[in-house]
């Protein structure tokens, strides 16, 4: 029987997460959870793979989502009046046109101080009604893909024992930046067949296994890449039939609810991995 033992959520898409004891899950994932997202002035956003610096603006955000607060080391703060009224704008992710809710220019020139470069602060907007792929459709904010991540210990375990037998060093679970990490499954991967399950007052249902990018190679501390690591050890023994690197599962959500560190992760249904 698996248990949570951490919550992330990550208010800016690519900035650092928020982890948390306790926290709502809404039917886009965790409450916040990539609600924010860095654009350029031609509205693309910006990610870790081009802008690795995004990993040291640290997001607070209230309760009821009205305040948000950036900081970063060597620029200070800037503290943001949320707006979710104001004209929309055309925004990309991956090449797929959305909306989002221009923050202002106090943190337009704050982010582009911080990161080098002419950047804009956008917000979901209520209306946002997007629609996640996978075995079990779903929606999302400005997430890459899927409403929540989650991870085991004991797949990150399985990779420190295989970066150690080529020598490299272990890597913190931030490197794949989940919503949800359980401990308790001995069986690396166990969650690439957790097809079902309760967690708290919620109900996940698998979605499709995370692929991962060259943001795993970017040290999250730091904001600077520090690759070749994990690709290339994962890149021998998590290699997905459609293609990419699997790492992790997404799930979307049946249930809304409440969940907390040290709840129970009860599986429902089980299915055979799509690795």
């Amino acid at each position: 029987m698996g248990s949570i033992v951490e919550l992330t959520y990550y208010p800016v898409k690519g900035c650092a997460g928020v982890p948390v004891g306790e926290t709502l899950v809404t039917p886009a994932g965790l409450a916040h959870d990539r609600s924010f997202m860095v654009v350029s002035e031609e509205g693309v956003h910006r990610t870790q793979r081009r802008d690795p610096r995004l990993a040291v603006i640290r997001p607070g955000i209230g309760a009821d989502g009205g305040r948000l607060t950036l900081r970063a080391p060597g620029h200070g703060s800037v503290d943001v009046e949320v707006d979710t009224v104001g004209a929309r704008r055309p925004v990309d992710l991956f090449g797929v046109a959305y909306q989002g809710i221009d923050q202002g220019p106090a943190a337009a020139d704050w982010l582009s101080g911080v990161l080098g470069a002419p950047s804009r602060l956008v917000r979901v907007p209520p209306e946002h009604e997007r629609v996640t792929d996978g075995r079990t459709p779903g929606t999302c904010g400005y997430a890459d893909s899927g409403a929540l991540h989650v991870v085991s210990r004991s797949t990150l375990d399985l990779l420190h024992r295989k970066l150690a037998e080529r020598g490299a060093r272990p890597l913190p679970m931030d490197r794949f930046r989940p919503n949800i990490v359980v401990d308790g499954w001995d069986e690396p991967h166990t969650e690439d067949r957790a097809h079902r399950m309760t967690v708290g007052g919620t109900e996940l249902a698998y979605a499709k296994l995370a692929l991962r990018c060259a943001v795993t190679m970017v040290d999250q501390e730091v904001g600077a890449g520090a690759g070749p690591e994990p690709l290339r050890t994962l890149a021998g023994y998590r290699r997905a039939a459609g293609g990419g690197i699997a790492f992790g599962t997404k799930f979307s959500i049946l249930r809304t609810g409440r969940v907390s560190v040290g709840d129970t992760v009860d599986v429902s249904l089980w299915g055979e991995s799509e690795l």
